[in-house]
């Protein structure tokens, strides 16, 4: 009964994303785009669509339609043709359209979609057209690619987080939570400052990342995987934390990511926490840039990471042929290929960094050893209930910073609330 709901629920949701659907299912029309039908077939060559919200990032979405490309050169039966959605409306946008038995074939989806869709039965179960046990999976982030016991997804990417810094400006990085706050504090003067991190509202998912690798950090969690623990002890640490150099103004108070990203590429600002996938992104904006990557200096080591799954979309008529992309795509070769164009990221299986590209990015290490300390953005055990905690506990957060309330005060408040929502 469940999936018959949600999937009403976003038929009745068409409409709305009608415009942004149209990129990949038409919405109905009668012309249908390049690659739009999932599994269509002409002249015996079956031809899926691949969506990802990366293919339409300037840094790494050519490279990543090249090596989709490199797929269509394998193959003379198999075409996958490449569909970008923005990030902020690619979840919607997709959702919408699995939710109506349409949409892509292949999907790299961020974690908190994966949950839902998994959940509402949007997802192919892969057991039984992948074998993994004939790769080299990588065990700490594989083990949130299955869903009720039932494999769901290969990780596509997994990106995570740690302490971007001006190696100009810091000689030595801070190794303790102490000396990432004197650091900040002694950095910031005049029209530069010594951290920045997302504090508003309209940026919910990104405050959410912030504050994931504080709770963490500082030893915390959300739940214990059987019920929500938002206002615990270890949480409240963490939290008061990052609302400590909130109120130090070592931040750029009120700067959204794209602003105060930019203004670390200009040398404005000292240290960002940050995933692996900005590294692209900052030499894209300043490639003389003298900057490097270190820890997170908190007292656990636990933090987040971009965990994005490639997933089959229940509905394809052709999930044989999808999952033979998702045996290249695993293959050592293209697993390499792969890490290349994402860059500091981790992809499904263990890889070796060439010397090439440590010697242009020595730090790269640094990403690759926190892979076994880093978790998603879900809360565990509520998975699919995470972006309607996630608004709650932002809400919250962000009263406590603008000293509308107290941040106890405003945890118990988000426990209830979200214990609310999840019934």
């Amino acid at each position: 009964m469940r999936l018959h709901r949600v999937r009403r629920s976003m038929v009745a949701a068409v409409g709305a994303t009608c415009m942004a659907a149209a990129l990949l299912t038409g919405c109905g029309s009668d012309s249908e785009p390049e690659g739009a039908s999932a599994g269509s077939s002409g002249g015996g060559v079956t031809k899926l669509t691949f969506a990802a919200s990366t293919l339409g990032d300037p840094g790494r979405g050519p490279s990543l339609t090249k090596w989709l490309e490199e797929f269509n050169s394998s193959q003379t039966a198999i075409q996958v043709a490449p569909a970008a959605v923005p990030y902020p409306t690619f979840g919607q946008t997709i959702l919408t359209q699995m939710g109506s038995g349409q949409g892509p074939d292949l999907i790299r989806f961020d974690m908190p979609e994966f949950a839902a869709a998994s959940d509402a039965g949007l997802i192919a179960p892969l057991d039984d057209l992948v074998d993994v046990s004939k790769y080299d999976l990588l065990k700490q982030p594989d083990q949130f690619m299955v869903h009720d016991g039932t494999r769901h997804g290969i990780i596509f990417e997994a990106s995570n987080y740690a302490m971007f810094y001006n190696a100009d400006l810091i000689k030595t990085p801070p190794k303790t939570y102490e000396e990432f706050v004197e650091t900040a504090k002694k950095l910031t003067k005049g029209d530069t400052y010594g951290l920045a991190f997302r504090q508003t509202e309209a940026e919910e998912a990104g405050v959410w990342q912030d504050i994931f690798n504080y709770v963490y950090g500082f030893g915390g969690a959300w739940s214990d995987g059987q019920k929500l623990t938002i206002n615990s002890p270890e949480n409240l640490k963490g939290l008061q934390a990052y609302k400590d150099l909130y109120d130090a103004k070592v931040i750029p108070r009120g700067a959204d990511a794209a602003t105060f990203r930019r203004m670390f590429a200009e040398g404005k600002v000292g240290m960002e926490l940050n995933n692996g996938g900005y590294v692209t992104a900052t030499r894209g904006q300043n490639a003389d840039l003298n900057f490097s990557v270190a820890p997170i200096p908190f007292p656990v080591r636990k933090q987040g990471t971009i965990l994005a799954p490639i997933v089959i979309n229940e509905a394809s008529p052709a999930k044989e042929a999808a999952a033979t992309f998702i045996k290249w795509a695993l293959e050592p070769d293209n697993q390499v290929k792969l890490q290349e164009i994402l860059g500091a990221s981790s992809v499904a299986t263990t890889t070796t960094r060439s010397p090439e590209q440590l010697d242009k990015t020595p730090f790269l290490t640094v990403f690759d050893e926190l892979t076994e300390t880093s978790l998603p953005h879900v809360v565990q055990g509520f998975e699919a209930k995470t972006p309607d905690i996630r608004k709650v506990v932002v809400q919250n957060v962000i009263a406590a910073l603008q000293g509308t309330t107290d941040l106890k005060a405003a945890m118990d408040r988000a426990q209830q609330q979200a214990t609310d929502v999840v019934g």
